[in-house]
């Protein structure tokens, strides 16, 4: 099928990257997956909630690395995921007892930034959940891609926000997430949850830092 039809609905942001359908695993709250494309192997950030997209994804090439930014991304479709490409899960460290429930953990996201052995800038960024973490890539054409989960993302009213999760969440940490996040130059950031047409935004240094400041001012 052709790019955004209904028998390949992976949608193309850039020549290596890639969103899955859209998904409403709650009322209110709508999310895709990204597939990253890449000779040594393609990976797969966040989770797509059904297997609707599992051919697409194959014809680019499967799944090598499946990253999740944090618990709220956990299902049972991991397992599906790990069956269907035989890829490797990696999840922050802090929330392997509860992402364990649905799916073998492979890799354990050590909580300290890092570059790992996929070349992926691991950043943690606590406080919206206690293991959330963000991912920093370049993509094919020197563009980096920043995948920030639940910690900052457009809130559907021009502004970006973010929020504490009830259970596990920490205001104190989200701020300084924040504040680090602040200090990165993304050209393209990408957040797991979103309120408005897309999870997906170009930036300039000078939008990122007026997005993160807005995301400040919604910590509660």
């Amino acid at each position: 099928g052709t790019l955004g039809s209904m028998t390949n609905s992976l949608r193309q942001i850039a020549d290596d990257l890639y969103e899955t359908r859209t998904d409403s695993p709650v009322p209110g709250l709508t999310t895709h997956a990204y597939l990253w494309t890449r000779p040594e192997g393609n990976l797969l950030f966040y989770s797509p909630a059904s297997d609707a997209d599992f051919d697409a994804i194959d014809r680019l090439g499967g799944v090598a690395h499946q990253y999740l930014s944090h618990e709220d991304e956990a299902g049972p479709n991991l397992t599906a995921i790990q069956q269907r490409f035989g890829s490797w899960l990696h999840v922050p460290a802090a929330e392997t007892a509860t992402i364990g429930k649905h799916a073998h953990i492979d890799v354990e996201i050590a909580a300290v930034r890092h570059i790992d052995d996929n070349g992926i800038d691991i950043i943690p960024t606590p406080g919206h959940s206690p293991g959330s973490t963000s991912y920093l890539v370049t993509g094919r054409d020197g563009q980096t891609y920043l995948f920030t989960g639940d910690t900052v993302f457009p809130s559907g009213n021009g502004r970006w926000a973010t929020y504490v999760d009830k259970e596990g969440g920490d205001p104190g940490a989200l701020t300084n997430s924040l504040k680090l996040l602040a200090e990165l130059r993304p050209d393209v950031v990408i957040s797991s949850a979103f309120g408005g047409p897309t999870a997906v935004e170009e930036v300039s240094a000078h939008d990122w830092s007026r997005h993160v400041t807005e995301a400040l001012d919604t910590v509660a």
